[in-house]
């Protein structure tokens, strides 16, 4: 059975997942690269953007690369929130944007882009995005037909997984919390209380001073 799930969810102790003020120069806002400063040393990260020769032995193995190494694992389709794949509100105005990544993105496969304003389908390298007005459950229903058999990512970002999290779409979610306080942002929690009475809940604290917490449905 097809599931939905969430990988490397970064959010401060004081419950933002990403900073005020996104901009093309600050993807993270006033965050930073705070957020997301124990995944990008990792052996996985390094592997995924060819910067293996620059990293010290490849990128770290430890307890970062071990959660970080399984967001791709029988993953079959991403759904995003447009402010995951630019910083662009309103109508399209500029299709020229496409995405953070550069001409080889990540994902090597197809992308579903919630978005109230809908433009063509974009294919750049392997990855094709797919930019949908759907509702959560309508969104994991295409997604889990173009997936054919594999799980489906729930990529962000933290507006879209707390939506997802409302309808009780999500089987796997992986929070990282960082040891930092950012004041202001998008905050991941809010209206979601008594969340955890419907997961199995998991803890693994890291050198690099995050903690790694892993909720998983306990049914259906």
């Amino acid at each position: 059975m097809t599931q939905l799930r969430v990988h490397n969810l970064a959010v401060s102790i004081d419950g933002y997942a990403t900073g005020e003020g996104q901009s093309f120069e600050t993807p993270f806002g006033h965050a930073g690269q705070r957020l997301m400063g124990w995944f990008f040393p990792t052996h996985s990260f390094v592997s995924m953007t060819g910067h293996e020769d620059e990293a010290v032995g490849g990128g770290s193995r430890g307890v970062d690369d071990a959660f970080a190494a399984a967001t791709n694992r029988g993953i079959g389709v991403e759904i995003m929130g447009r402010r995951k794949f630019g910083p662009q509100l309103g109508p399209w105005e500029d299709e020229s944007w496409r995405g953070w990544w550069g001409e080889e993105p990540p994902f090597h496969s197809p992308v579903i882009v919630l978005t109230h304003h809908t433009r063509p389908d974009l294919a750049v390298g392997e990855t094709t995005f797919l930019f949908r007005e759907l509702a959560p459950v309508d969104a994991l229903a295409l997604a889990t037909e173009l997936a054919g058999g594999l799980d489906v990512r729930l990529g962000g970002g933290p507006t879209v997984v707390r939506e997802f999290l409302e309808a009780d779409l999500v089987d796997y979610l992986h929070v990282v919390v960082v040891p930092i306080v950012l004041g202001r942002g998008v905050r991941l929690w809010d209206g979601l209380e008594h969340l955890e009475e419907r997961f199995d809940v998991e803890a693994t604290a890291s050198p690099s001073g995050v903690v790694h917490y892993v909720f998983t449905r306990t049914s259906r």
